[in-house]
């Protein structure tokens, strides 16, 4: 059974338990059960989401000497992923990123830095991809990942089944997300 199959059949087995009144889970976003789940789980991506980048800072500091954010650190390995050039449209995609000019932004610290090279011009199509430097430190990083983040994630029973469960759910709240984004974005009603 997954796990959350499993916080399933609990949620079924208790579902008219009152919370003790220690525990309030009441939110503004909130007036539903549904809604109650919806903004947890949000509010847990919003921490998550602030972990990770914290965690790629501080990995990525202990390999090379940047003030790199957790995107700027992000945008590295996807321009390593596959060891091939990117483009700007490319990085874009692959992040699930609109904002180019923070692509850009970061693409130029990272080549300030002697960790990624541009390639071609405009009209030939401007590519990305890492130096020798940033070949380097990507492996290093990589190391360092293996060694605390990954024995930490090993250490814990049946954790990697249940990451393949939690990537799938990711994959489909982005979908939902990118749906009602869609349909927010069609029919915005404009402020006086």
């Amino acid at each position: 059974m997954s796990w959350l199959s499993e916080i399933e059949e609990m949620q079924r087995k208790e579902p008219h338990e009152k919370q003790p009144d220690a525990v309030d889970r009441s939110w503004h976003l909130a007036r539903t059960a549904v809604e109650v789940d919806v903004a947890e789980i949000e509010y847990a991506l919003m921490r998550a989401y602030e972990a990770f980048g914290r965690w790629q800072t501080e990995c990525l500091a202990s390999v090379v000497d940047i003030a790199a954010s957790g995107p700027e650190n992000a945008m590295l390995h996807i321009i390593r992923m596959n060891d091939r050039p990117k483009t700007i449209k490319d990085l874009a995609r692959l992040a699930n990123r609109e904002d180019i000019p923070n692509i850009q932004y970061s693409l130029r610290k990272l080549i300030g830095a002697g960790l990624v090279v541009r390639q071609g011009s405009g009209r030939s199509g401007v590519t990305y991809q890492v130096t020798e430097s940033g070949r380097a430190v990507t492996d290093q990083y990589a190391d360092i990942r293996a060694s605390l983040l990954i024995a930490a994630i090993k250490s814990v029973p049946n954790f990697p089944h249940k990451l393949e469960e939690a990537t799938r759910t990711l994959e489909l709240l982005t979908g939902i997300y990118e749906q009602v984004a869609r349909v927010a974005a069609t029919h915005r009603r404009s402020h006086p």
